[in-house]
């Protein structure tokens, strides 16, 4: 990969780890699901000029996708990071979406993995009940099962998302957010009274935190991102993405006082190197093709 592609993929991830921590600055003031709707609000401005239509007989795919995504998959992994006391064990729970997804694959698309494969799907789980044991964790067990219920949405929506047809990167975001901002504006007034009220007290910080989440990790980050994967195989970029948790651990021991004990440093190693082995299988799987 050249050196420019090198720098933007790097771009791409500081954008994605640097999210963790204005989102949760910003979930200080603003509900989890209500600071969902204002991102994709905000996000459908634009992407509303780029959008295209679906195939025929998609729309229902597309919508299943952009509910598992957009409302259930950001709603409850922004409520985890408001229930957690750090921003490391969210950071990592998140990527055990990997190894779900390919299980999914297995039993909703038919798609076979190796044994390697398997033993690192198993690795990644067991990290997690590892990290689990974390004293910063087991003070807030809630956000670790939110996480993890919301890394199942995504996996399902990126299984289902492999059968849609005729979109790109960007008309997939643009439908997400169009398709997710009223569901997500609905749950927040039933679950979360009070916080549309509260917006007119909204300090800067947590509008950056909306406006970063939007322009700068959707938008900047999966555009690139969309640009990256026309110029490499998918596989290859895949193992350089796990970078992106390894530097929210970085930051939240920076700016945010996590102090992760042996169990999360242990567990941690045990998801992401899991999930590092699956993207490596890809890769030497997609070299081989």
């Amino acid at each position: 990969m050249p050196a420019r592609d090198l720098l933007l993929l790097l771009l791409v991830v500081l954008s994605w780890a640097i999210n963790f921590l204005t989102s949760a600055l910003a979930l200080r003031e603003i509900p989890p699901f209500l600071f969902t709707a204002l991102r994709f609000a905000l996000l459908a401005v634009p992407l509303a000029f780029l959008l295209k239509r679906p195939a025929p007989g998609q729309w229902p795919r597309l919508i299943a996708v952009c509910l598992c995504i957009g409302v259930m998959h950001f709603g409850l992994s922004f409520s985890a990071l408001k229930a957690a006391g750090d921003l490391s064990s969210p950071a990592i729970v998140m990527q055990s979406y990997v190894p779900m997804t390919a299980l999914l694959a297995w039993w909703l698309l038919g798609e076979r993995f190796a044994w390697r494969t398997g033993a690192a799907i198993a690795v990644s789980f067991c990290g997690v009940l590892v990290l689990g044991f974390d004293p910063m964790v087991l003070d807030h067990p809630l956000a670790v099962v939110l996480m993890l219920v919301s890394a199942g949405f995504l996996a399902l929506g990126t299984v289902l998302m492999k059968g849609l047809r005729g979109l790109d990167m960007f008309s997939q975001q643009g439908w997400t957010a169009l398709i997710a901002v009223t569901p997500l504006l609905a749950i927040s007034l039933w679950l979360e009274p009070g916080g549309v009220a509260a917006l007119p007290q909204v300090g800067w910080v947590a509008w950056a935190g909306v406006a970063y989440a939007a322009f700068v990790s959707s938008l900047l980050g999966h555009g690139l991102f969309y640009v990256l994967v026309q110029r490499h195989p998918v596989a290859q970029i895949t193992p350089w993405l796990l970078l992106a948790p390894v530097i929210a651990i970085g930051l939240g021991i920076a700016f945010w006082g996590d102090r992760p004990g042996p169990s999360l440093w242990l567990g941690g190693a045990m998801v992401l190197g899991g999930v590092l082995m699956i993207a490596l299988r890809n890769l030497a799987k997609a070299r081989a093709r």
